[in-house]
């Protein structure tokens, strides 16, 4: 059991830590939002919150600065946001999200990748019910004078339903339709926001063994090297 939770923490900070699979990743999104609500960073919410991101992954200004800038080019990419799912081997259910500009090139690489691990892809909708999508922002600081408790109390009426703190950093977790809410207020507040996603999490977590994670993350990370992969979730508890 021990080995195995630690099999799993290694491999989920392995995949969060890539840098050269993320700052492409993070350009596409920063591309995305400045091309559906415009350059302006005050202007345009999402924008900022592909930028804050971006930062907290310490992805250069410079780069930051051309994903804003393709946006408005002559040659801007088209991107779509689409979604595949499927099982992988042992039956792990997992969720992909991609962004890109060529869907039927993607959706081949993807349901290769599935079908070389063993697995397959299912029709689009068979696994929404099996995660729940959240809104996630990861600060560092409380307002000055405030405790924990009163933090909570500002945010319910904006979505909040749970802060947790771990290692001295707070997550704060609301229903993905709040996601601009949340965020409305945390500028208001004056709170920091570190980073901050929309996330799947699994409505019913399955354990496996080492053995069996070993080779789920053959798949998974075939998955994530893919540039119009944005984001991968499984069912892993």
């Amino acid at each position: 059991m021990g080995r195995a939770f630690e099999y799993r923490k290694a491999a989920k900070m392995k995949r969060w830590g890539m840098m050269s699979r993320i700052f492409p990743k993070l350009g596409k999104k920063i591309t995305i939002a400045a091309k559906e609500g415009g350059p302006d960073p005050d202007m345009n919410a999402a924008l900022r919150t592909a930028i804050l991101n971006a930062k907290a992954q310490n992805m250069p200004k410079t780069n930051i600065d051309a994903a804003i800038k393709r946006a408005s080019g002559k040659d801007a990419a088209n991107y779509s946001e689409v979604n595949y799912e499927g099982k992988g081997p042992h039956g792990v259910l997992i969720f992909v999200e991609c962004a890109t500009d060529n869907s039927t090139r993607t959706v081949a690489n993807v349901k290769s990748y599935f079908n070389k691990s063993g697995g397959s892809l299912v029709p689009t909708g068979s696994l929404e019910f099996m995660f729940s999508r959240k809104a996630v922002f990861e600060f560092e600081t409380l307002p000055e004078g405030m405790e924990l408790d009163d933090l909570e109390m500002e945010l319910i009426d904006a979505g909040l339903e749970e802060i947790e703190e771990n290692d001295g950093v707070y997550y704060a977790y609301a229903e993905y339709t709040s996601f601009g809410e949340m965020a409305s207020a945390f500028e208001k507040m004056n709170i920091e926001v570190k980073k901050a996603d929309l996330r799947r999490y699994p409505t019913t977590p399955v354990e496996f063994s080492e053995e069996q994670l070993e080779e789920i993350e053959k798949l998974l990370d075939k998955l994530e090297e893919d540039e119009d992969v944005q984001g991968v979730y499984t069912n892993i508890l």
